[in-house]
């Protein structure tokens, strides 16, 4: 009579499989969940069957609890792990600390530290944003650096925060030079390229004068704005020059060498003189 009832139990549940395989998608996802609801005890028991037995068998060879053994230096392992990733990561950051604090360090101007605190790189606008602004005496146009090179400039600084306009940012204009021979020009961003790597072009270039790929491109330390951007600092590399279509001048592509997707920590040069405490 058993053997009976586990035939009916058998064939029902096939029936059940093929029934659910040929209905229609929107029936056939109903019938599997009733399908899998239906056989979770079964599944349940099998597993807990061999589980049982695996751990039987394990004990009559001699190495009982060996299994729980397992299970406790598994969870032991991720642990472990779990805290190698975390002190992986402060060595990281300690890391970018102390270069920033030599960089500062070493540098002659007056900088103010802020902490990066959201980043816009979507679309013609990017920018990042700071976490100190007005009360902390920064103003609008003053340089933003680190210690790769010169990030931007500060646009509308509140009470407590500023946004940073990017070299990369059309809207950023900055007096520029190319480091050998001392030739001036004009950076403004153009975004990004295919790859997405961010983009500036230095324009008003003298037409007759020798730009190479690789020359490095510094501040020039002039400005219009009122602002504050400090001479000589790094800002990046001419990747390509060409004559402009007027054919009055020429004009560089330039790539910035501070990647803003790694920055945390920047300087916003000031007006004072005397380094800050």
């Amino acid at each position: 009579m058993l053997r009976n009832k586990k035939i009916i139990y058998s064939a029902v549940i096939a029936i059940l499989l093929i029934v659910t395989f040929l209905l229609p998608n929107s029936c056939s996802l109903r019938g599997k969940s009733v399908v899998r609801d239906g056989i979770a005890p079964m599944e349940r028991t099998t597993s807990s069957l061999g589980q049982r037995i695996s751990a039987a068998a394990m004990a009559l060879r001699g190495f009982g609890g060996l299994a729980e053994r397992n299970r406790e230096l598994s969870l032991e392992l991720v642990r472990v792990q779990t805290k190698l990733n975390q002190l992986r990561d402060v060595e990281v950051d300690i890391a970018r600390l102390r270069r920033a604090f030599e960089f500062r360090e070493a540098t002659p101007h007056y900088m103010i530290p802020c902490n990066v605190t959201s980043r816009n790189i979507s679309g013609w606008w990017h920018s990042v944003r700071i976490g100190k602004g007005l009360a902390e005496g920064i103003r609008k146009n003053h340089a933003v650096i680190s210690p790769d090179g010169l990030v931007g400039k500060t646009t509308e600084p509140s009470r407590h925060t500023s946004e940073v306009l990017l070299v990369c940012d059309p809207a950023c204009r900055i007096s520029a030079k190319i480091k050998r021979g001392n030739i001036f020009g004009l950076l403004r961003g153009i975004g990004t390229d295919l790859r997405g790597r961010p983009i500036a072009r230095l324009d008003f270039i003298d037409k007759d004068v020798d730009i190479r790929q690789g020359d490095e491109v510094v501040t020039s330390g002039l400005t219009g704005d009122g602002g504050v951007s400090p001479k000589g600092v790094h800002i990046g590399y001419v990747i390509e020059a060409k004559t402009d279509t007027s054919g009055l001048y020429q004009y560089a592509k330039v790539a910035p060498s501070a990647t803003v997707s790694l920055l945390d920590y920047v300087f916003v040069v000031s007006r004072k003189k005397e380094k800050q405490p």
